[in-house]
C-alpha cells in the first residue's frame, strides 16, 4: 500500500476552498493509503485548541473518519500550527511526530521534517523556532487569554508577510550544508520536507552515495498536491486535476 505526505495547506477556516478540497481527498483517495503524514502548517494559524478547533471542525472530523477506516495518521508541528494540543489530537486522531524523525517509507529509511530547521541562514526565524519548539514556551503561550493570543497571531502574520518582502530569497530556502549534515547524522539517503513552498526534488551529495531531498508542494487556489510513495516509486498527485476526490 501507499503512504501519502502533504504539508503547507495553510487553512484559514472552514470556508477556505482548500478545506473542501482536503475533505474530499480524505474521504476519497486517502482511504487507499496505509498512512498519511502531514508535515506542518496544515493551518495558517492555530491559536490553541480552545480557539481553533471549532473553525476547523469539519476538517478534523474528516481526519477522524479516515482513521476509523484503519489509515494511520501522523502530524508534525509547523511554524504556523505549533500550538496544537491534546484536544486537537483527540478530535482528529492524528498522532504527533517529533521534528525531525526517521520513518521507513516503502523500504527506505526517510528523514521527515517540516523543513524550517534547515533554513539556518534565516537567523530571525531560527530564534523564533527555538521558542515555538520549546514545550515550556508553548505552555506559557497557551495560558494567555484567547483574545490576546489572537492579537499576537495577527501581528505575527503581518510581520511574517512584511518580512517576506524584505528577506532575500535564499534566506527563506534551506541551507545545503545543514541538509547534508542532517542526512549524514541520521544515516538516510532521502529527506522529505515542506515549509519553503518550492516543490522539487534535489540531489544531495553524501559521503557514500547521492541522496535526494524532496520538497512538498504548498497548497494554493491553483495547486494542491499529495506526495504518494509505494513500491513502484514516488508520485506527485494533483488534487486539482482529480477534483479533490477519489
Amino acid at each position: 500500500m501507499a503512504v501519502h505526505l502533504l504539508a503547507d495547506v495553510h487553512l484559514r477556516d472552514g470556508k477556505d476552498p482548500n478545506a473542501a478540497r482536503l475533505i474530499g481527498y480524505l474521504a476519497g483517495r486517502a482511504r487507499h493509503a496505509e498512512a498519511v503524514y502531514v508535515l506542518g502548517d496544515l493551518f495558517d494559524v492555530w491559536v490553541g485548541d480552545d480557539g481553533s478547533i471549532a473553525p476547523h471542525a469539519a476538517v478534523l472530523d474528516a481526519f477522524a473518519e479516515l482513521a476509523s477506516h484503519g489509515v494511520a495518521l501522523y502530524f508534525m508541528r509547523g511554524n504556523r500550527d505549533f500550538a496544537v494540543g491534546e484536544a486537537f489530537v483527540s478530535a482528529s486522531r492524528l498522532r504527533i511526530l517529533d521534528d525531525p524523525c526517521v520513518v521507513d517509507l516503502a523500504g527506505e529509511p526517510t528523514l521527515l521534517s517540516h523543513g524550517d530547521i534547515f533554513c539556518t541562514d534565516d537567523t530571525a526565524h531560527q530564534a523564533f523556532r527555538a521558542r515555538y519548539t520549546n514545550p515550556r514556551w508553548r505552555a506559557r503561550m497557551m495560558r494567555l487569554p484567547l483574545w490576546l493570543r489572537r492579537r499576537i497571531a495577527r501581528r505575527a502574520r503581518r510581520r511574517s508577510q512584511a518580512g517576506k518582502q524584505i528577506k532575500a530569497s535564499q534566506l527563506m530556502d534551506v541551507n545545503y550544508d545543514a541538509v547534508r549534515q542532517a542526512m549524514q547524522a541520521y544515516g538516510v539517503r532521502r529527506l522529505i520536507h515542506g515549509h519553503t513552498h518550492r516543490p522539487a526534488t534535489h540531489e544531495v551529495a553524501l559521503p557514500t552515495c547521492t541522496g535526494e531531498r524532496i520538497v512538498l508542494a504548498d497548497w494554493r487556489p491553483d495547486q494542491a498536491e499529495v506526495l504518494r510513495i509505494d513500491d513502484r516509486g514516488i508520485h506527485r498527485d494533483s488534487l486539482i486535476e482529480a477534483g479533490g476526490g477519489s
